[in-house]
Formats: structure tokens, C-alpha cells, sequence
């Protein structure tokens, strides 16, 4: 049976430390080195539901994408979520380590697993590291063209349901080509050419303004779409590669969270697809009878079964 160490060491081997960016906190966040690990769990967040699931799955290690200490903290206090999750662990006798940007970048990481399970051929990083195979993001061409609104319905099918499901900026059925996407955040890259050069960019937590700007540009020049989604569902499709990965590894035991750690519960939407852009007619001077209270609403369920989404299992 493997001691702790040597699994670090393997982890290291699989998503190398140096590839990490220079604000990220990677690595062993709690356990012995020395200890023995037969069952490693793996989950993209470090929170008391996993935490406990790693326990009561009688596993050794959670090995977490996002880390628990990114931001610093003054307390571990098991009041505090945190604290929980490192008193549950260490109670449970489970470590706790993160692979973060370091797993980004390989050529099996998470951007990579989202480019392959959309079919894209002729994959690159959109921001490619020292070794040109490896770095952020993936841009790369579908080998048949769809449309932008098929492409959005094929990653509702694909990713593990979640509250908001995506969310699309450009024409339903605008031809699509060539996709430029990063798993998680990806804000940061949207004046990237190898981005301004798609057809669209997928990613997640996009905010207003980055993404309004964006629009806005995109509509003067015939600039990408944009698709937002659930930065927790494009970076989960990446767990079961990791585990496979590092089960053939060392020999040991290796499982996969299913908890749904996306921090959306459910949405209420006002209509399921929209196509083309809000016009005169759906802002109509405000009265005393309308206005956003009085506006009819649809709410979607976790599992996306309203506003004609398909449901979709928890976490699947």
C-alpha cells in the first residue's frame, strides 16, 4: 500500500506544480506523508459534503481541483465552513489535496476533456505554456458545423445538470465552426485572438460588463458568440480522467463525487430559448399592473426539468 508521499509524488508526476499559476495554491493541504492510502476520493470542491462523503466512503485522500486556503484565512474554527472541512477530514483520518491550474494546462485537463468530449479536432491551447501542447484554454474546429444553438443544447446534454444551464449571447441559429473554450473561468481570455478568432467561446462566470462589452463588439464586427456555463460542470467532466489517471498510477482505489457542488439551487426564468435580441415590444412603458414583479416565470428545478430542459440525474 502507497504512503502519502508517494502519491504526491505521482500527482506531481500527472499535473506538475510548475505548470500552476503563480497566485494558485496547489498541493497538500492537510494529512500525515507518511501515512498509508489505499482509496483516494476526487470531487471539484472542498466542502462539508465531500468532505464527509470521503469519510464515510472510508477513503484516505480527497483530492479536490478547487483548493480549500486559496484565500487566506485567520481561523480553522469548525464554525466556520473551512475549519469543518478540515476537522472532518482529519477525524475521518482522510488528507486533503488540490490540483488546480496545474491540472488546467496538461493536455488532459480539464479544457482539454471539454474540447474532446464536444468532438473538437485540431485542439491547441489558446494560451499555450513552454511545451506548445500544454497551457490554457482549448480552441479547435467541430468535424461537422452546427449551429450555435444546437452547440448550446449538446452541452445542456452533456454536462451534469445544474440550476442555470447555460446561458447564450448571439443568434440561435448561427453557424458555428470553430470553438474556442476554457473549463472555469475564463473571462480573462476574452481578447485573446486565438477567442476573437472562433465562431464562439465557452466558458464560465462571466460577468456583465466583460460580457456586455464583448457583445457589443461582437455585433459591430461579426465577433463570437458567447456561451456561460456552470464553471462546476465543465470542470466535473475532468474527474473521471484524473481518477483513471491516477488509479492506473499507483493501484489504488480511486472514486468520483457525484454531489453536485455548484452553488445554484434553482433559477426562475421567464422563457425557455429565447431567439433574437429583447426589442421595443418586450419593454413596454412601465404601469402599475407591470414591471418585474408582475412578470410571468417559469422556475427551473435543480435538475433542469423546467423552462424544457431535460432533467438530468444530481450531479450525474
Amino acid at each position: 500500500m502507497p504512503k502519502l508521499r508517494e502519491i504526491l509524488d505521482v500527482v506531481e508526476q500527472l499535473w506538475p506544480s510548475a505548470g500552476s499559476e503563480s497566485w494558485d495554491a496547489v498541493g497538500l493541504v492537510a494529512g500525515d506523508p507518511d501515512a498509508d492510502v489505499h482509496h483516494v476520493h476526487l470531487a471539484v470542491d472542498a466542502v462539508p459534503a465531500t468532505a464527509s462523503e470521503t469519510v464515510r466512503l472510508g477513503a484516505d485522500l480527497l483530492l479536490t481541483h478547487h483548493p480549500l486556503l486559496l484565500r487566506g484565512v485567520t481561523t480553522v474554527a469548525e464554525s466556520t465552513y473551512k475549519g469543518s472541512v478540515i476537522a472532518t477530514l482529519v477525524r475521518g483520518g482522510a488528507g486533503l489535496l488540490a490540483a488546480h491550474t496545474n491540472a488546467d494546462v496538461v493536455t488532459t485537463g480539464t479544457s482539454a476533456v471539454l474540447a474532446d468530449r464536444l468532438g473538437l479536432v485540431d485542439q491547441r491551447p489558446i494560451q499555450p505554456g513552454a511545451d506548445p501542447a500544454t497551457g490554457i484554454g482549448r480552441v479547435g474546429t467541430l468535424a461537422e458545423p452546427t449551429t450555435l444553438g444546437a452547440l448550446a443544447r449538446s452541452l445542456v446534454d452533456l454536462l451534469p445538470g445544474t440550476a442555470t444551464g447555460v446561458r447564450v449571447s448571439g443568434g440561435y441559429d448561427d453557424p458555428v465552426r470553430t470553438v474556442a473554450l476554457c473549463a472555469g473561468a475564463g473571462d480573462s481570455l476574452l481578447g485573446h485572438p486565438a477567442v476573437l478568432g472562433a465562431d464562439v467561446y465557452v466558458t464560465s462566470d462571466l460577468r456583465h460588463h466583460p460580457a456586455s462589452e464583448f457583445r457589443e463588439q461582437a455585433m459591430l464586427g461579426r465577433g463570437p458568440a458567447l456561451i456561460d456555463t456552470s464553471h462546476w460542470a465543465t470542470e466535473w467532466l475532468w474527474l473521471d480522467i484524473a481518477a483513471a489517471e491516477l488509479a492506473a498510477a499507483t493501484g489504488v482505489r480511486v472514486t468520483v463525487s457525484d454531489l453536485r457542488t455548484d452553488p445554484w439551487d434553482f433559477a426562475v426564468l421567464p422563457a425557455a430559448e429565447p431567439t433574437g435580441r429583447p426589442g421595443p415590444a418586450d419593454h413596454p412603458e412601465p404601469t402599475a399592473a407591470s414591471g418585474p414583479s408582475a412578470s410571468a416565470a417559469a422556475a427551473a428545478d435543480p435538475t433542469g426539468a423546467a423552462a424544457g430542459t431535460t432533467p438530468e440525474a444530481e450531479g450525474a
